[in-house]
């Protein structure tokens, strides 16, 4: 077994050191990437990331791989046809919320050009290093995360509170909470 020292809360299985290790707070400025973060961040309110994770490519395959332009024009067939989809999280308000989002997302995008430019906005464009030295001393949401979440859902987006913004700032790399101790920081 290899000999890296991580964050805890990633020693489950592969599954989760594969996410921590190639994708965990690496900056991305990529609307595709950052609009897939979003969609499978706002399935988790209220589960585990690992059970989201463990269903993403499930999730791929049923959201068109998180095509915006098709997502924003789901029929109801369509919305109802993924809430009998076993391999993803079927819940119907969550599955309205996607295409509500993909409709919002797309009102960002043409506001600031491009997603990505609003919300890295909201930490002046480059990560914030948090330098935590235990798991204890990550917090679950923060002032910035509470105004993001505000923003979004004055602009129409749902299933975006200030915890689920603080995951997908994490996510994206926006904030960095690696703990001192863990490989990455390297």
């Amino acid at each position: 077994m290899e000999n890296k020292t991580r964050c805890a809360w990633c020693e489950k299985d592969d599954l989760y050191r594969n996410y921590h290790d190639n994708e965990w707070g690496k900056p991305v400025y990529d609307d595709a990437t950052i609009f897939e973060f979003l969609i499978l961040e706002t399935f988790q309110a209220g589960l585990s990331w690992y059970t989201v994770l463990a269903k993403r490519e499930n999730f791929r395959k049923a959201f068109d791989n998180f095509d915006l332009m098709k997502i924003a024009n789901y029929s109801e067939d369509k919305m109802d046809a993924l809430a009998e989809d076993a391999g993803i999280i079927r819940n119907k308000l969550k599955i309205k919320a996607t295409v509500t989002n993909a409709q919002a997302f797309i009102k960002v995008q043409e506001e600031f050009g491009t997603f990505s430019k609003y919300i890295w906005g909201f930490v002046d464009g480059k990560p914030i290093d948090n330098q935590p030295k235990t798991l204890s001393e990550v917090k679950a949401t923060t002032p910035i995360s509470d105004a993001l979440s505000k923003d979004l859902k004055k602009r129409g987006f749902k299933f975006v509170g200030s915890t689920v913004m603080y995951a997908h700032m994490q996510a994206t790399g926006m904030v960095n909470d690696h703990v001192a101790s863990c490989f990455t920081r390297r």
